[in-house]
């Protein structure tokens, strides 16, 4: 009997360690798809055109999905904290687990995207970490599902509703706003306060990557590989080239920023970065997807960098036509750049957006939709608020949205232990004076 209560005590806690740790990384992995739904929808269609799906699956399709995501796994993250709703978010986490571990040991064998982004940008792991990351949370998530029982509610059946349907509201709205604006919180390499020189640089003693060229030759109606130790006599003819990673060394957070002009060719990189002055930059990755409802106020604000002597720039990666197609439609008179298409929707999650810079450094971003007006540029960027470094401590927004949202859950709780318990408390008092009325 002893060992039976023993074995008992053990599961019990077994069990609420994994409801734990399971609500802790979905809560998480929620929190942070939701502060930055179109990077979730980016790698999603990293993974349908990686498998060839791109054709198949709708364009509309990994927008909603990546909110969808963020929703379901920051709702069953609370669930599990809770211990609320067991039935059907044991099932749904044990579900998700035993689709994603073989989908991600397919990811690490084949290598068909280099981040599961599972965490966004917030957290970047292998291939690998993340699939025994997934083994453990299967375990994690078998245990549960077969001794559901044995969590701990911490809050009654009659108010788990309050729970649910306030978690529901805070994500969405998370979600929404993020994807209105721009994310709460911002974990890539070109946020507010960011130098992105700096950021390209390679620490003394670190070792860089080492490449290799391979070119493909023709001979006799034969193709081959070569490299340069091996490159062989001109009775070969070249055909191709490409670079490859031949040593995986130290790689700097921007690896991959450069600016080019759309007229000339001209690379104009370190001229931006070594600008002392503001540099406005107007971010369009896919400039015949960009949003034109503001396109008044973003030449409105191209107006007032050429009266004061800043830079304006509008960096793309669309081809000419598209650029001129998109002045057609605007009516825009700046001055046009290219830039690599993956670099400039991490540099801001907004098509078009805004990008202020100064020496370097990322002082200020704005989505399109809330570029700054001729009422907030009252002056020179030098004397006014929005010529000063918005530099968002992490911490502390962290701090204000997770207060945000559980000071009222701790509402919630205590609303619950006050009225609910303490009348179903005096409903067994009366029960019991009852049945000791009818016995007397």
């Amino acid at each position: 009997m002893e060992k039976n209560e023993f074995m008992h005590k053990v599961i019990g806690i077994w069990v609420n360690l994994c409801r734990f740790t399971l609500a802790l990384v979905f809560i998480f992995s929620g929190f942070v798809k939701s502060v930055d739904p179109l990077g979730t929808c980016y790698k999603i269609e990293d993974y349908l055109a990686a498998f060839g799906w791109t054709g198949i699956v709708p364009a509309f399709i990994p927008l909603p999905a990546s909110i969808l995501l963020a929703i379901v796994e920051f709702t069953l993250g609370i669930y599990f904290l809770f211990g609320i709703r067991r039935r059907i978010s044991t099932l749904l986490i044990l579900l998700i687990m035993l689709f994603m571990t073989p989908l991600t040991l397919y990811l690490a064998i084949e290598d068909p995207v280099s981040d599961c982004g599972c965490f966004g940008d917030a957290v970047i792991l292998s291939n690998w970490a993340t699939f025994w990351k997934n083994v453990a949370l299967l375990v994690a998530a078998l245990s549960v599902f077969k001794w559901g029982n044995r969590i701990i509610r911490l809050i009654s059946e009659k108010s788990q509703w309050l729970v649910s349907v306030y978690t529901l509201a805070f994500i969405t709205g998370i979600a929404i706003y993020s994807l209105h604006y721009l994310p709460i919180l911002d974990f890539r390499p070109y946020k507010t306060g960011a130098n992105i020189r700096e950021g390209m640089e390679i620490p003394a003693g670190a070792k860089p990557n080492v490449y290799e060229s391979v070119f493909i030759l023709e001979k006799n109606g034969v193709k081959k590989e070569f490299t340069l130790e091996n490159y062989p006599d001109s009775t070969w003819t070249f055909v191709d080239s490409r670079t490859v990673l031949k040593e995986k060394g130290y790689e700097p957070p921007i690896h991959d920023f450069s600016i080019t002009r759309a007229d000339d060719g001209e690379d104009i990189t370190e001229e931006v970065l070594n600008d002392s002055n503001y540099t406005f930059l107007l971010i369009a990755h896919q400039i015949d997807k960009a949003s034109d409802s503001n396109i008044d106020l973003i030449n409105e604000i191209y107006d007032y960098s050429v009266d004061n002597g800043y830079k304006f720039y509008c960096l793309t990666s669309s081809a000419g036509e598209s650029i001129h197609g998109w002045m057609g439609r605007t009516g825009a008179e700046y001055p046009f750049c290219y830039a690599d298409d993956t670099t400039l929707k991490t540099i801001i999650r907004s098509n078009p957006g805004l990008v202020l810079l100064k020496d370097g450094t990322v002082y200020r971003k704005w989505s399109h939709n809330n570029l700054p007006d001729e009422y907030m540029l009252n002056g020179r960027l030098e004397g006014i608020e929005l010529g000063q470094c918005d530099e968002k401590s992490k911490a502390r927004t962290i701090a204000n949205v997770t207060l945000g949202f559980f000071f009222p859950l701790a509402g919630f709780i205590g609303i619950d232990l006050l009225l609910i318990r303490r009348k179903e408390k005096k409903k067994r008092k009366a029960q019991a004076g009852s049945r000791d009325t009818g016995t007397t």
